[in-house]
């Protein structure tokens, strides 16, 4: 097989990836390197992992076809319906396949950042099924704007810290978890929710993430005699569903991969998360890969109505795609994904997350054949973002 897009031994895709940590973490990051690679290939590990995605989160999600969304945009369209899980959005796949990594490594506590909620609802989740004690660092301003996600949070028997600094948002949140697990690395287990940080976490995410990409190919199957679609689109933040809506098709060179960034108020007003377009080479959280920054190299503040796509940076991973072509991006403004959700909401009555939404916003953006199978990742549910839609009279 062509390992163009493939991670190395030293966990780089091209020329993005590596453990940039502090002394303390070397060891750590290098023996979860370790144990990922032989507990992964454990059948025991292998066989828990599908049976909790099957029966507990409800897998597989539907590939539904859009009849509504077809004809408005001449193609056949479908939606990956990861809004459906349990939680509520993809990041349950990657925490279940955390979770039972921390237990066989015997870690004790469980930390993570999230955005928009969904990964801390999802981790949250996870550890009251394991008994895992449980702290979520979370931007004091996305506490704000989430508060139906951080209720659930808190309903599970998770903490909630809120991160007063910075920009008090995601990029603040993962800073501050990153600080939590240089204390005490031996005892805590970080579970990382995105394709971004130090190796060995953007594969094992995209790695547990990919069943979302592995069921879209036996789905298609069925209901088109073909496993590969012209397209798939999803959005991305620090790329965790979109590494496993692409991850089986990388290689696959004839379906075209299309990201949706968050545009923000629009690429060229400075208030954005659109790092595809404007961020350049460098170190963030501790990988190298493109990020928003000045002439300094200093990390430039992000902006998205969408909590979970106002990061600074992105996976590793993208970065490279993107340096290779493997992927077409578009920078979705706040307008277009609230649009876009309220075509979604009127046409096939289904409300999506603002994230998601970004990604049903690029339809409007490209030309289709008419025989065109288009595969839209639909991450989440729109639930946590009901006061956002409610200000549009959606």
């Amino acid at each position: 097989m062509n390992k163009k897009y493939k991670i190395n031994s030293e966990g780089y895709y091209g020329n993005f990836g590596g453990a940039y940590v502090p002394e303390a973490l070397k060891k750590i990051t290098k023996n979860l390197q370790d144990q990922f690679l032989k507990i992964s290939k454990d059948e025991a590990f292998k066989k828990e992992f599908l049976s909790l995605l099957k029966d507990y989160v409800g897998r597989p999600s539907p590939l539904y076809f859009a009849s509504r969304l077809s004809k408005k945009y001449g193609a056949k369209i479908y939606l990956k319906r990861e809004d459906l899980n349990h939680t509520g959005s993809h990041k349950i796949n990657n925490c279940i396949g955390q979770i039972l990594l921390a237990k066989k490594m015997g870690k004790k506590k469980i930390i993570a950042e999230t955005g928009a909620g969904q990964h801390g609802l999802a981790v949250a989740t996870v550890c009251a099924l394991m008994d895992m004690p449980c702290t979520i660092y979370m931007g004091a301003i996305d506490v704000e704007r989430q508060l139906p996600n951080v209720r659930k949070i808190k309903l599970l028997g998770a903490k909630v810290v809120p991160v007063q600094s910075g920009a008090k948002i995601l990029k603040d949140a993962v800073d501050a978890a990153l600080a939590a697990w240089c204390k005490n690395p031996d005892e805590i287990y970080y579970l990382i929710g995105s394709a971004v940080g130090p190796h060995p976490y953007p594969e094992m995410v995209a790695r547990f993430q990919s069943i979302i990409s592995k069921e879209i190919k036996k789905q298609l199957l069925e209901k088109e005699k073909t496993s590969l679609p012209n397209y798939v689109i999803a959005c991305v933040g620090g790329g965790s569903n979109a590494s496993g809506a692409f991850y089986n098709f990388l290689h696959d060179e004839e379906v075209k991969l299309v990201v949706a960034e968050a545009g923000g108020l629009g690429v060229k007003t400075g208030k954005s998360a659109a790092t595809l377009h404007v961020g350049k080479a460098g170190v963030i959280d501790a990988s190298r890969t493109l990020y928003m920054q000045d002439k300094d190299g200093n990390v430039l503040e992000p902006y998205s109505i969408s909590a979970g796509l106002d990061y600074p940076g992105i996976g590793p991973l993208f970065a490279h795609l993107h340096e290779c072509k493997r992927i077409n991006a578009f920078a979705i403004t706040d307008k277009e994904a609230l649009k876009a959700a309220t075509t979604l909401m009127k046409l096939e009555g289904i409300i999506p997350a603002i994230e998601s939404a970004h990604a049903v916003a690029v339809l409007e953006k490209m030309k289709f054949k008419k025989n065109d199978i288009v595969v839209v990742n639909l991450s989440g549910r729109g639930d946590k973002d009901m006061q956002a839609y409610e200000c549009i009279g959606a």
